[in-house]
């Protein structure tokens, strides 16, 4: 196989289906969540980063009113209990429904974060992604995350990951606060941020929308063929560098 372009002195990885499990998130962080939330709220209720969290859900619960289903969270005027169950069955409904909220998303990071600092959860990869990263971090390559997930939630995957802390491979992340993956823009705006070309960026992900919103902006593509990922048309996989394992990405050295 050729090597990549020597213009790529950059990688920028997706996490789910690329470097991790797309189950992780569903079958561990997710229902985590949703087995731990009460108790986590009892055990919290009094601090300042809890109540915060409850105030942004229940402002949140104000503009959700109107929904059909709508689970309300009561007055503080409520026995301390019933709300925190109020609170609870309202995240739940939330996640019922895939609710990617401002507030939802605020008050299970934190969660996980009590989670992966406690050992409860541990971060998946592949078992290639480790040694690939270093390989090519070794050969002089920058890399990168972009994931729509927060950057706090990455850095908690790969900090407390089954791998150990792989932070320190990293050099910056990337969330949708650049904007969206499937918007070529989000991609200029990461080249400008990292202090290169487009040109310079190799973007591996399983999405094909986001992988052509990337070439869109000038960035060299690879598609992760994973277990459990969205299967290809033969006109996707014609079009598209294609790699079940990292280590299926010969890089020429930056040195």
């Amino acid at each position: 196989m050729e090597p990549l372009p020597a213009a790529v002195t950059a990688i920028l990885l997706d996490i789910e289906g690329t470097t991790t499990p797309i189950t992780f998130v569903k079958d561990i962080l997710f229902p985590y969540i949703q087995d731990n939330v009460e108790e986590y709220l009892q055990k919290h209720w009094h601090e300042e980063e809890c109540q915060d969290d409850v105030r942004q859900l229940k402002l949140q619960a104000e503009k959700d009113s109107g929904q059909k289903g709508f689970v309300p969270i009561p007055s503080n005027t409520e026995a301390e209990l019933q709300v925190i169950k109020g609170v609870a069955a309202n995240v739940l409904w939330q996640m019922s429904l895939d609710r990617k909220t401002t507030a939802l998303k605020q008050l299970q990071g934190h969660m996980w974060r009590s989670a992966y600092a406690s050992g409860k959860v541990k971060g998946e990869v592949y078992d290639d992604v480790v040694p690939a990263l270093k390989k090519w971090k070794g050969a002089g390559m920058k890399l990168y995350i972009f994931s729509s997930g927060s950057v706090e939630a990455q850095k908690l995957l790969f900090g407390y990951s089954i791998e150990g802390d792989l932070l320190e491979l990293f050099h910056g992340h990337f969330d949708t606060t650049v904007g969206s993956k499937v918007e070529s823009d989000s991609y200029r705006r990461i080249a400008d941020k990292i202090g290169c070309s487009t040109e310079n960026i190799l973007f591996l992900t399983d999405i094909i929308k986001e992988a052509e919103a990337a070439r869109e902006a000038g960035v060299h593509v690879a598609i992760a063929v994973r277990p459990g990922n969205a299967a290809l048309t033969d006109e996707e996989k014609s079009e598209y560098h294609l790699i079940t394992s990292f280590d299926q990405l010969p890089l020429q050295s930056t040195h």
